[in-house]
């Protein structure tokens, strides 16, 4: 037990830079009071004290803002960064070396006593307010972008973004040994990428054509500005 508390507690140092010590982490951070709920709330679940778990649950829900059913199973070293805002289902699966964050549902899409919410592999990160529901599982090594709503499943080494979550495979996959892929900032542009290549397009058949463009054109810069004089603001 020992061990694992420790675990939880230095996922938190070495994902958070603002995350100076132990002791710091173990007395400050909801997520860890959050996960650590849990863990009492799902040690009670399993020994069939289910109101017991469920007043636990809810006790922790209370101080941390974080909602855990006590028989979802967390591995080992999840951290949930903020975790203001999160909810997990009765049937969620989580792997070890998870990186949650704020506002995150891992929710159910149906009403059956069954496997309803998702399976999520070990070292995925979930960004900020994703929303990954139904029975699906989301494969080792993926990073789900902010705000993303994952309804299918995910290869491992996938990164999903946009509404529905669409799936890109890495070009460069990430293991076990690598550090923690927190890199949210650093995200495809789907629409973006298309709308430049369908540009470049149009342009290379009006220049082969000798067709003159009518009318304004509505592009963004090089730098991928758009202009306000476009717009009515």
């Amino acid at each position: 037990m020992l061990a694992e508390l420790r675990r939880d507690l230095d996922s938190v140092l070495e994902r958070d830079p603002a995350a100076r010590s132990r002791v710091e982490v173990a007395l400050t951070y909801s997520g860890v009071h959050a996960l650590w709920g849990h863990r009492v709330a799902h040690a009670l679940w399993g020994r069939d004290h289910k109101l017991a778990a469920r007043i636990c649950s809810g006790l922790t829900r209370l101080v941390t803002g974080v909602e855990i059913h006590p028989a979802a199973t967390l591995g080992c070293g999840v951290f949930m960064d903020h975790a203001s805002g999160v909810v997990i289902g009765e049937t969620v699966e989580v792997g070890d070396d998870v990186t949650i964050y704020q506002g995150v549902t891992l929710g159910g899409t149906s009403l059956n006593h069954v496997k309803r919410h998702p399976t999520v592999g070990s070292r995925v990160t979930i960004g900020a307010g994703a929303k990954v529901l139904g029975p699906i599982t989301i494969g080792d090594d993926s990073r789900i972008g902010a705000n993303a709503v994952v309804v299918k499943s995910v290869p491992p080494n996938s990164i999903v973004i946009g509404v529905p979550g669409q799936v890109i495979a890495r070009s460069r996959p990430h293991t076990a040994q690598d550090r923690p892929d927190l890199e949210s900032a650093f995200m495809p542009d789907l629409l973006g990428s298309s709308l430049q290549s369908l540009l470049a397009r149009v342009d290379e058949l009006e220049s082969r054509v000798e067709v003159q463009p009518s009318g304004p054109e509505i592009r963004p810069s090089v730098q991928g500005v758009w202009s306000g004089e476009d717009f009515s603001i």
